[in-house]
Parts: structure tokens; C-alpha cells; sequence
């Protein structure tokens, strides 16, 4: 694996994008629906995305392999100018599971996130039946793990959104500009 690069939204990934969230791994991970998976829903979807984008309230993102296959979605979502705080989801196809792409997202949208978005704090969460998620949580060098009681209201929005219980990690600019920089370096 040599890289990855995040780009817009399109209808041109529609049926690469249905096609990958549709996946029972993944759908179920996700709690979509075969209609929110299908085409259709798909496209209802980016459509969603390039709307929020435009409000300001989502900065979200295709991944691409070095080969420019269409692996996953990234997304700032729920950004609040006010206390600099976002939430970030991410989903990567099954067939790319395990290879370090989470890691390479992460690592590129947190630094538009604290960089050029100004943000301070980026909430991770995952419900506490999504073992996956959780484990590739805890491997980022640069998360904190397991904040609800740090900051309660962040939880509590969290699983009313979601509909589920959740655990709550963090991000913080400082930690991981300074672990942003000290990778860089040894490249």
C-alpha cells in the first residue's frame, strides 16, 4: 500500500460507493438500510453531502487507493465553529479491511481538520456493539480512548443519534499535530 487521497463527492462513485456499503459487513456496521445502500439511495446521499458541505456543516470525503478505486468514505460531520468541535466517521469496503487505509484517512482529514478548519477537538465514537470500530479506534496513536465521562454532553448526543449505546474518543489538536509532525519527519 502506498497511499490514499480524498477527494469530493460525485455521482461518478455512485455505483462504486453502493456497491461496497452494501456489503452485509458493512451495511450492518453502519445501520443502513438496502434503500439507504441501493443506487438510489446512494446518490440521495452524496446529494446530502454536497449540501452540508455547502452549510458548513460537513466536510466529507470519497477515499481513493493508490489505484484510484474508490475503498470508503471519511467525514467531518456536525462541525461547530462556535466550540471547534466536529465528529469524524469513516467506513472503508470489506475488501480493504486490515490494510492501513484507516490510519491514512484519519491522518489526512485530521490535518485539514486542525489546520485549515480551525478545529480543536474531533469526537470518534462507535456503538458498543461495533467491535471493529472500536479496535481500529484504539490503534490510532493520536486517539484518546473511552472520554464519555470527560464530556457528557458529547456522549449523550451521540448515542441519541445514533439510537444505541456508544463509547466516546477525542482527538485533540495539540496531540495530534505534535504526532503529525513527528511522523513527517521520519519520512
Amino acid at each position: 500500500m502506498s497511499g490514499i487521497s480524498l477527494v469530493p463527492h460525485s455521482e461518478f462513485f455512485a455505483k462504486s460507493m453502493s456497491l461496497l456499503s452494501s456489503a452485509p459487513q458493512v451495511k450492518d456496521a453502519l445501520g443502513l438500510t438496502d434503500d439507504q445502500t441501493s443506487l438510489e439511495g446512494t446518490v440521495g446521499f452524496i446529494k446530502f453531502i454536497q449540501e452540508q458541505e455547502k452549510l458548513g456543516k460537513q466536510y466529507s470525503r470519497v477515499i481513493l487507493d493508490e489505484s484510484g478505486n474508490l475503498i470508503g468514505v471519511i467525514t467531518l460531520k456536525d462541525i461547530d465553529n462556535t466550540n471547534k468541535t466536529s465528529h469524524i466517521g469513516t467506513w472503508l469496503g470489506r475488501p480493504y479491511w486490515g490494510q492501513g487505509y484507516n490510519l491514512l484517512a484519519k491522518k489526512e482529514i485530521l490535518y485539514k481538520a486542525f489546520t485549515e478548519l480551525n478545529l480543536d477537538y474531533v469526537f470518534a465514537g462507535a456503538k458498543i456493539s461495533n467491535i471493529r470500530s472500536i479496535k481500529s479506534q484504539e490503534k490510532l496513536p493520536f486517539m484518546k480512548i473511552e472520554v464519555q465521562n470527560e464530556y457528557l454532553d458529547e456522549h449523550k448526543k451521540l448515542e441519541s443519534d445514533v439510537g444505541s449505546p456508544c463509547i466516546l474518543n477525542v482527538v485533540k489538536k495539540e496531540v495530534f499535530l505534535k504526532w503529525y509532525l513527528q511522523t513527517e519527519c521520519k519520512s
